[in-house]
Formats: C-alpha cells, structure tokens, sequence
C-alpha cells in the first residue's frame, strides 16, 4: 500500500511560530485512507489541539469536502471514498532519529498498528529510525 506522510511541522514552525523546525515535536496524528493509498498526517500540539482539527487542515489542502458535527467533535469526510481510519499522539526526536506511535483518538478510535513500524521504516523520512508502537 503506498503511503504518503505528511507532516505539519516545518509549516507550522516556518509559517505561523516563526522558528526553525524543532528536533523534539510531541503531537497528534491521524490515518487516513483513500483507495489503496494511507495518508499518515503528523501535527504538532502547538498547530492542533484536536484530531479533527488535523483531518479539517487536510481536507483544506487536499480540497476534499468536509463538515464538522453538531458538537465541533469531529470532522467528516462527506466522499466516502475516503477513510479515517484513527489517531493517535507521537513523539519525534530527529537528533536520536526516534518516533513514538501511541494512544488513541477519542474522535477517531485507535489508529490501525498492524504492519504500520514497516510501513514507517520504508519511508525515507524514517530512514535509520527506530520506531515504536504502542
């Protein structure tokens, strides 16, 4: 399955913080399908506060139509050929080229591990880190 990562971080240090890219991020992520390509869309904490605000930013990039519910919990994907699969947090250290998967979204429900440490190691971004999944 091809996967494309997608990353919010340098845009969100670049074009709104100002600064350079951190080499420690903590955040949230969510996994989104559509057909046979994954989408794993990483967001630092300062960018996203919530799942849904991840999945609303892309729809906006990828000009997908989308709708928050009544509460503003969660945001739809209106096209069902598009999947969120789940979310959860990560932590990034670029430095020890270390990521940490885990946790969950109350929006989403837990993100799809299974076969997800390969997928990340084959993605050049990932190259040479050690990745865990919890």
């Amino acid at each position: 399955m091809p996967t494309v990562l997608i990353d919010y971080t340098p845009f969100y240090s670049a074009s709104l913080a100002g600064t350079p890219v951190p080499t420690v991020v903590a955040g949230k992520f969510v996994q989104i399908r559509h057909g046979n390509t994954l989408y794993l869309v990483l967001s630092p904490k300062e960018f996203t506060k919530y799942h849904a605000n991840i999945v609303e930013r892309f729809c906006m990039d990828k000009s997908v139509e989308g709708r928050y519910d009544v509460k503003r919990e969660k945001f739809t994907i209106m096209d069902r050929s598009w999947q969120i699969v789940g979310g959860g947090k990560f932590e990034r250290d670029i430095n020890k080229k270390a990521i940490k998967l885990y946790d969950n979204s109350m929006a989403y429900g837990k993100f799809e591990a299974t076969g997800l440490k390969e997928i990340l190691g084959a993605l050049p971004e990932f190259s040479g880190y050690t990745i865990s999944i919890d």
